[in-house]
């Protein structure tokens, strides 16, 4: 789902050409273009739809009036200033044959996260 501001010129069937930092890196088919409920929404989500929760408050105020939904095809990766390892690259590393726990966190892990992984190796 693409969040956007506004729809205007945008119908079912049209084919967004969805870039990051000047690059083509994806094409989005849109197959569905609706306005959500951000207050069932993040009730659904988050169990609260207060603003004092950090995340519920971006959903309302700084997320997109319309979500876009589609099929998605990539063009090219991002180029991020830092290594980063596709799934094949992350494969070709595992050991063959012993069960392997994976974990992708997008923030530094915190204690409970190490409990799970923790938890989860054992």
């Amino acid at each position: 789902t693409f969040d956007m501001r506004d729809v205007s010129g945008i119908k079912k069937g049209d084919k967004l050409l969805l870039k990051w930092k000047g690059d083509d890196v994806a094409v989005l088919e849109a197959s569905s273009i609706y306005k959500p409920n951000k207050v069932v929404e993040a009730k659904g989500v988050y169990g609260t739809s207060s603003l004092e929760h950090p995340t519920v408050f971006s959903l309302i105020e700084e997320t997109g009036d319309y979500y876009i939904g589609g099929n998605l095809h990539g063009i090219k990766s991002i180029a991020f200033p830092y290594p980063i390892q596709t799934p094949a690259d992350v494969r070709a590393m595992l050991p063959e044959g012993k069960p392997v726990v994976a974990f992708q966190n997008r923030n530094p892990i915190h204690r409970a996260h190490f409990e799970l992984l923790v938890c989860a190796q054992r």
